[in-house]
C-alpha cells in the first residue's frame, strides 16, 4: 500500500528510527525515505539507511508525500507554526501521520492548512525490534488509501489497529502506550524472583523475558483466550496454582486495572491541557 510514496520523517529519534528501519527492511527503497532533524548523530543513523536527510523541516515537507510527525509532544506546537509561518501553500499538501501522544486531531488541523489530511497514532517502544503495537484513527479529510498506508506503515514495525473513533486512543495510550512499563516492572520481578530461589541472575532474567515472549506469542498465535492458557499450565493442587493464589491474594489483577486506568485518565488529562 506504500507504494512509491516519498515518506518524509520530521523528527529522527528511537520512534522514527525504528520506523525507518522497518520500511527498509519490508523492501521500501531507502530512495523514498527522509530525515530532517537538527541531531548530527539522528541524521547519520538515516543515512546509514539510506535515506535522505535534511536540517530545515520545510525543505523534508516540500519533498514529501507523507510526513511522519515524529517530535516530542511539546515541541509540535512549535515546529508546525514554523512551517506555518513560511507562507508556503505546498506545505499543506502532504498526508501528516503524528505519532505525538496526547496531541488530537483537532489540534493537529487547527496547527496544519486548512483541509489537511491527518493520521493520530499511538505506537508503543517494541517498534524498536518490529514488535510494536499502533492503533490510529484519521480525520474526515483522509481518504481510504492514506488510512490503508497508515496501517502498512506501522504493520511494518509490528501490529495496528484502526480505532473507530479518536476517544478511544486514551485508552490504548494507557494498555499498550504505557504497557510496556507494566511489563518491564512484571519481568524485573520475575527475575530477581529466580535470583531469590538461587537462579543466576544473567539465567533468571533470559528465562523470565523468553517466558513473556513465549507466552504473548502463544496467545497470539493459538487464538485462545489467555484464560484458557492458564488453565493449561494450572494443575489441581500443583505449583502454579499455589504462585497464582499469591498473586491474587497481592491483589495483581486489580493493580493492573488501575494502573491502566491511571494511565488513560492522564492521557485525557493531557489530551485536555496540553
Amino acid at each position: 500500500m506504500i507504494g512509491s510514496a516519498r515518506i518524509g520523517f520530521l523528527g529522527g529519534g528511537a520512534m522514527g528510527q525504528a520506523l525507518l528501519g522497518g520500511l527498509v527492511s519490508r523492501g521500501v527503497a531507502p530512495e523514498q525515505l527522509a530525515v530532517a532533524d537538527p541531531s548530527e548523530g539522528c541524521r547519520k543513523a538515516a543515512n546509514g539507511l539510506g535515506a535522505r536527510t535534511y536540517t530545515e523541516n520545510a525543505d523534508l515537507v516540500r519533498d514529501s508525500d507523507v510526513v511522519v510527525l515524529a517530535v516530542k509532544p511539546q515541541i509540535l506546537a512549535g515546529a508546525l507554526e514554523a512551517l506555518r509561518a513560511t507562507g508556503d501553500a505546498t506545505l499543506g499538501t502532504p498526508l501528516w501521520i503524528s505519532i505525538a501522544a496526547g496531541i488530537s486531531l483537532e489540534r493537529l488541523e487547527g496547527s496544519l492548512p486548512g483541509g489537511a489530511r491527518v493520521i493520530r497514532t499511538m505506537p508503543n517502544t517494541p517498534a524498536q525490534v518490529n514488535a510494536g503495537a499502533t492503533a490510529f484513527v484519521a480525520n474526515a479529510a483522509a481518504t481510504e488509501g492514506d488510512r490503508a498506508l497508515a496501517q502498512a506503515l506501522f504493520e511494518s514495525v509490528g501490529v495496528a489497529w484502526e480505532a473507530p473513533q479518536e476517544g478511544l486512543l486514551d485508552a490504548v495510550t494507557g494498555l499498550s502506550g504505557s504497557g510496556p512499563a507494566y511489563v518491564f516492572v512484571f519481568l524485573e520481578a520475575l527475575g530477581d524472583a529466580g535470583v531469590r530461589a538461587g537462579l543466576p541472575r544473567d539465567a533468571a532474567y533470559r528465562l523470565a523475558a523468553q517466558t513473556v515472549l513465549g507466552s504473548a506469542q502463544l496467545v497470539l498465535e493459538s487464538g485462545r483466550h489467555p484464560a484458557d492458557l492458564k488453565d493449561q499450565v494450572t494443575s489441581p493442587g500443583g505449583t502454579t496454582i499455589a504462585g497464582l493464589g499469591e498473586l491474587e491474594a497481592a491483589g495483581f489483577r486489580a493493580a493492573v486495572g488501575r494502573a491502566v486506568a491511571a494511565a488513560v485518565e492522564r492521557s485525557r488529562e493531557l489530551g485536555a491541557t496540553g
